[in-house]
C-alpha cells in the first residue's frame, strides 16, 4: 500500500511539473523562462483543457510563485548541463526523471549525451505510454533505468545500467529532495561525490520556512509531506565534507537575468531555492 501511494505521488508531481511547463507557453509572455512545446504533448487532452479553461487561477500570486520556480530550476539545470558538456561531460543522469522532456526537445545538446533516466518502473511505464500516444520516439541515446527504492538502492541500480562510473557525470535531482529522508538525501549527495573530478549535481531543496511553505502545506493535506528541508548554510558545510569543490546557489540576480524583460507578472524569487555542487 504504502508504494503505491507513493508512485501515485511520484505520478501526481511528475504531472504537476509538466502542466506548469505547459502553462508558460500560453498564460505567461515571451521570453520564455523554459520553451518546452513537448510538455503539453505528454499531459491527457481533458487536463490540458482544463488548464486552459482556468488560465486566470494560474496567474494568483502562489501559482506565478510555484510556476516560476519550476521553469526556472529546469533552466538553471540545463544552462549548467550546456557549460559541462562544452567541458567534455557526456553522461546525464535525470534523478527522480518523471516527466522530463529535455532529451526530447532540445536535440543540439542533447545528441552529445548519453542520457540516463532515472525512476520508479511504474512511472516509466507510464511515461513511455505517454510519449507513445503522442508520437514522440525515445532517442538511442536515452535509457530508462528503473528503480524501485524499497528493493534496490540508487547505486546498485545505476551500476546496473551501461552508465560509465569512471566518467565525470551530470546529475539532476529537481523536485525530489524534499519527499526523501535526511539519509535518502545524503545517499544521493555521497554517490555524486564518489564520481570522478568534474562531475556535477543541481537540485532543488527547501529552507526551513521556505517562501513555499503554502505548497508544503497542501503536499501534507494530500498525503505527500516534504520530509527534508535544508538551509543553506549547515549544506555548503555537509558539501564540502563530502568533498564538492564548487557549491553554487542560483542568486535572485542570475535568476532576473534568466527570466529576461518581462510584463508578464512573473518575478525572480528573492532566494531561489537550486544549487548547484561540482566535484
Amino acid at each position: 500500500m504504502e508504494e503505491a501511494a507513493g508512485e501515485a505521488r511520484a505520478s501526481r508531481t511528475a504531472l504537476g511539473a509538466a502542466a506548469m511547463r505547459a502553462a508558460h507557453r500560453f498564460v505567461d509572455g515571451e521570453p520564455w523562462i523554459l520553451d518546452d512545446p513537448v510538455a503539453e504533448r505528454l499531459i491527457d487532452a481533458n487536463d490540458l483543457e482544463r488548464l486552459v479553461a482556468n488560465a486566470e487561477a494560474l496567474r494568483t500570486v502562489s501559482a506565478t510563485r510555484l510556476r516560476t520556480h519550476v521553469l526556472l530550476r529546469s533552466r538553471y539545470a540545463e544552462d549548467r548541463l550546456a557549460s559541462a558538456a562544452g567541458q567534455g561531460i557526456g553522461q546525464l543522469v535525470v534523478l527522480g526523471a518523471g516527466l522530463d522532456t529535455f532529451a526530447y526537445r532540445q536535440p543540439d545538446l542533447a545528441t552529445s549525451l548519453r542520457i540516463f533516466e532515472v525512476d520508479h518502473p511504474a512511472s516509466q511505464d507510464d511515461k513511455r505510454r505517454r510519449l507513445a500516444a503522442a508520437g514522440i520516439e525515445v532517442p538511442g541515446n536515452v535509457e530508462f533505468v528503473g528503480i524501485d527504492l524499497e528493493k534496490t538502492s540508487l547505486g546498485e541500480g545505476l551500476r546496473a545500467s551501461a552508465l560509465d562510473l569512471d566518467r565525470p557525470t551530470f546529475f539532476s535531482c529537481l523536485g525530489v529532495l524534499v519527499y526523501l529522508t535526511s539519509e535518502a538525501v545524503q545517499e544521493i549527495f555521497r554517490l555524486v561525490a564518489g564520481f570522478p573530478p568534474g562531475s556535477e549535481i543541481v537540485f532543488t531543496f527547501s529552507r526551513p520556512r521556505s517562501s513555499l511553505s503554502d505548497l508544503a502545506g497542501r503536499a501534507a493535506a494530500l498525503g505527500e509531506p516534504w520530509l527534508t528541508q535544508l538551509e543553506p548554510r549547515s549544506l555548503r558545510a555537509n558539501l564540502r565534507r563530502l568533498g564538492f569543490s564548487g557549491i553554487f546557489f542560483l542568486s535572485q540576480a542570475e535568476a532576473e537575468r534568466a527570466m529576461g524583460a518581462r510584463a508578464d507578472g512573473l518575478r525572480a524569487p528573492a532566494r531561489p531555492a537550486v544549487a548547484a555542487a561540482v566535484r
